[in-house]
């Protein structure tokens, strides 16, 4: 799908470029809070209309590696035992996150689409079932839905937070809603109160996608802990990276052991045997990427702090800004890993600047941003795989074509003409990063006049 493409290589672009930066910088202490910069008396032409970029040196690369990485893949491939079931590194790992995250139980799987189509097939989710689902979030989230031939049914987005909107789920359920997932988008949390109050008084399971959200906390709980499962992604772009890679965490034993099965091509945890208790598909995880992991893990909270510190810095500069509305958390979420900072880009306030020629003039300036996803239920792809013969025999054309109208989201619609995106990596610099980040945004709309009339 091209948005995803778009966003892959975008991450990846961010990422690259910073690799010459030096190890040191990534893992500095949080920084302190501090008041935030004032703009300068004259502001210098932007780089878009010949002045002098804000910055050229690159933010910093991504991932942050040294000996203890080297070490423990070194000792993985001295040992022979490569995979799961003939080393002790993933059931390491397994047993390190659980306990990381507060729950009884880790599946480590293959990565975090692998995650979630494991625990909705652990959970029986299947044809003429419905899944409730966002419309702002990673194609993996749906793809999990479609592939076990359910029904995702998309609930609109809350523009100020970028989350799901918890209080609109209610009207979307049916009889046939099986499952609620929610997505906790770029590091923050969806409203939880409301989402596991609803699930609660209609008997409806709840299974975080946490893929973006690692170590992020809701009222002191870390997110995945709180409806019946979560899902995590180490894809390379994330907070917590092996390249690929993806976990479930639960207290439901009686869960994971069925999703267990299901990731070891249907046969269970015990046994050495031939005997196939479920259908299933291999999805596991490698000893090489469950020992990446636990020296990632090594330097997790103080990357999670810097950002968090740096994030709430910057926040303090953009919102003086007017036409740029920082996303707001809710009031439950007492951490927010910022695998995102996301705001919001009023052309109205940058005298009509459309959003394209803002992103490409923050480029200009040193600072890499995007416009972040597209509305996915309204992706082409869908109506293919709606317009399916299995789809339309499991479903009939009135379903189909309800679930299409229910689906409308028009805030989110709105959301993705107005979105910017920054990604984590531009987070775990000095402060001075932050501050350029700014600059960079009003030195842009004090031109925003000329720089429109250059783009026309």
């Amino acid at each position: 799908m091209t948005i995803n493409r778009a966003r892959r290589k975008f991450l990846g672009t961010v990422a690259a470029g910073g690799a010459s930066i030096v190890a040191s910088r990534h893992a500095a202490a949080a920084p302190q809070a501090a008041a935030p910069k004032a703009a300068p008396l004259t502001t210098p032409r932007p780089a878009v209309l010949g002045g002098t970029p804000i910055r050229t040196a690159a933010f910093p690369g991504w991932p942050v590696q040294d000996s203890r990485e080297e070490q423990a893949m070194v000792a993985v491939l001295k040992s022979g035992k490569w995979g799961r079931g003939v080393g002790g590194q993933v059931k390491a790992f397994e047993t390190q996150y659980a306990a990381l995250t507060g729950t009884q139980h880790c599946l480590a799987t293959a990565n975090g689409t692998s995650a979630l189509l494991t625990t909705l097939a652990a959970m029986g989710i299947g044809a003429g079932d419905e899944v409730i689902v966002p419309p702002y979030t990673f194609v993996a989230t749906i793809n999990a839905v479609l592939m076990l031939h359910a029904l995702p049914v998309f609930v609109d987005t809350d523009i100020e937070t970028f989350q799901i909107d918890a209080s609109k789920i209610a009207a979307a359920l049916t009889p046939q809603t099986r499952l609620i997932l929610p997505v906790h988008l770029g590091g923050s949390v969806a409203d939880m109160d409301t989402i596991m109050g609803l699930s609660t008084a209609r008997n409806i399971p709840v299974v975080e996608d946490a893929c973006q959200s690692h170590l992020a906390q809701w009222k002191g709980r870390h997110v995945g802990s709180i409806g019946k499962a979560g899902c995590f992604s180490f894809q390379a772009s994330k907070n917590l990276n092996s390249g690929e890679g993806g976990a479930i965490i639960s207290n439901d034993q009686a869960l994971v052991d069925q999703a267990y099965a299901f990731h070891n091509n249907g046969r269970p945890g015990s046994g050495s045997d031939f005997a196939y208790r479920h259908a299933g598909l291999n999805l596991r995880l490698t000893e090489f990427q469950a020992s990446l992991l636990m020296a990632q893990m090594t330097r997790l909270e103080t990357q999670f702090a810097h950002r968090e510190a740096n994030a709430a810095y910057l926040t303090k500069q953009l919102s003086q800004i007017p036409g740029i509305s920082p996303a707001k958390m809710y009031p439950g979420v007492t951490r927010n890993a910022y695998h995102l900072y996301m705001f919001r880009y009023d052309p109205s306030a940058f005298v009509g600047l459309p959003r394209a020629a803002f992103l490409k003039a923050l480029r200009a300036e040193g600072i890499p941003a995007s416009s972040g996803y597209s509305p996915l239920n309204t992706e082409p792809f869908l109506a293919s795989v709606f317009a399916s013969t299995g789809y339309q025999r499991i479903y009939g054309a009135a379903t189909l074509k309800s679930a299409e109208e229910r689906s409308r989201t028009p805030q989110n619609d709105r959301l993705c003409e107005e979105a910017v995106w920054l990604t984590q990596t531009m987070l775990i610099g000095p402060r001075e990063d932050m501050d350029h980040i700014a600059e960079a945004v009003r030195k842009i709309q004090k031109y925003a006049g000329e720089i429109a009339r250059q783009s026309n």
